[in-house]
């Protein structure tokens, strides 16, 4: 027999609808009240904000190490805008602004950051899964979420959220698969921010896009600017949709920018430029969003100004609220409690140099 070509007929398309100096394709602009951009800005303006707060507690000794998300607000907001409270978020760790959006307090995440299990309780209906710190393994519970959704028929989706460097995780692919062959309703969100800690893309993986790896399991996919809230708000819009009627699951890679580092405990200058970094500054979703929002006249200096300071006084009250809360939660040495009933000696020790450099630190405190 002859040697035939397979006739693939799917394709990846790339969308983009507002560029980076805040330009619209009106053809392609998606049809959003005023209101719902309001809010839309809003959210993104407070994961800025609460972001840059975030970084500066951690250097201050007043938090633990925290990811960033700098860069990475449209990719978030934009699509975690689709999900009804009745459908599932399923979060990386990097995914701080979707989570605000799905109603997680700010003294939540500043609880978690110092270390309090109180940082990690979720309400009893509240169809969020807490972070996943081991790379890629969100995605196995969201596609498991998707099957029970399907199985139940309970008309609920699911967007789970990950990095570039999960695609080079088996989970990744096994995931996608049983997605696609038992067609649940679940949106693969990837956030490829170009580098996996201090892996580039380039080294992650030979093919030309991520998005493309979804035609190897026969399901659609779709790549995006990741700094055009538009363009994943459409995108994702039209993947939801998909998805409630039917029709399976959507991959969609977002590409953007980690502007910050990996997270507080990591030097990014170590592997990256500055001119690197400069390139996609310019490209912020930020600022293209505002630029938008102002030749639609639906923004002007005072309303920013005033949403600005709405947004930084949130931020504040929650500061202050959550080292309130921590003052009663107890001490640091209570983790060793509650273990065993005769503490081993190592952990005795542990407890003892954990006691006194807390002391230390309070006694510093008290000299200035």
């Amino acid at each position: 027999m002859p040697r035939t070509k397979i006739d693939l007929p799917e394709t990846i398309d790339y969308l983009s609808i507002l560029d980076e100096h805040g330009n619209v394709d009106q053809e392609l602009e998606p049809d959003i009240s005023e209101s719902k951009l309001r809010a839309l800005y809003r959210s993104m303006l407070l994961g800025r904000r609460f972001d840059e707060r975030m970084v500066d507690l951690q250097r201050q000794g007043r938090i633990g190490t925290f990811p960033p998300i700098k860069g990475q607000e449209a990719s978030q907001i934009g699509s975690i805008f689709q999900l009804r409270p009745t459908d599932w978020f399923v979060p990386a760790f990097r995914e701080t602004a979707a989570e605000i959006w799905r109603g997680r307090s700010l003294e939540s995440i500043l609880l978690y950051y110092n270390g309090y299990n109180e940082g990690t309780l979720l309400d009893r209906d509240q169809k969020d899964l807490p972070l996943a710190i081991p790379v890629s393994s969100q995605i196995l519970h969201a596609t498991g979420l998707g099957y029970a959704a399907n199985y139940r028929d309970s008309g609920e989706i699911v967007m789970v959220y990950f990095g570039d460097g999960a695609t080079s995780e088996g989970d990744f692919h096994e995931g996608l698969n049983c997605a696609a062959v038992y067609q649940t309703p679940v949106l693969f969100i990837c956030q490829n921010n170009q580098w996996a800690i201090s892996i580039p893309v380039k080294k992650q993986t030979h093919s030309q896009t991520i998005a493309q790896k979804a035609l190897a399991y026969g399901m659609p996919g779709i790549q995006v600017d990741g700094n055009d809230i538009l363009a994943v708000y459409a995108a994702t819009k039209e993947a939801a949709e998909r998805a409630r009627n039917g029709g399976g699951p959507t991959l969609i890679e977002c590409v953007t920018y980690r502007v910050m580092m990996h997270t507080t405990a990591d030097d990014p200058s170590r592997y990256r430029s500055d001119t690197e970094v400069e390139s996609w500054i310019k490209k912020d979703p930020l600022s293209r969003f505002e630029n938008y929002l102002i030749d639609k006249a639906f923004l002007n200096d005072s309303s920013r100004e005033k949403i600005e300071q709405e947004v930084r006084k949130q931020i504040q009250a929650a500061v202050e609220s959550a080292e309130k809360q921590m003052q009663d939660l107890g001490a640091p040495v209570d983790m060793f409690k509650h273990l065993y009933a005769d503490l081993p000696r190592q952990l005795k020790k542990q407890r003892e140099e954990l006691r006194a450099h807390l002391t230390a630190a309070e006694r510093e405190v008290d000299n200035g």
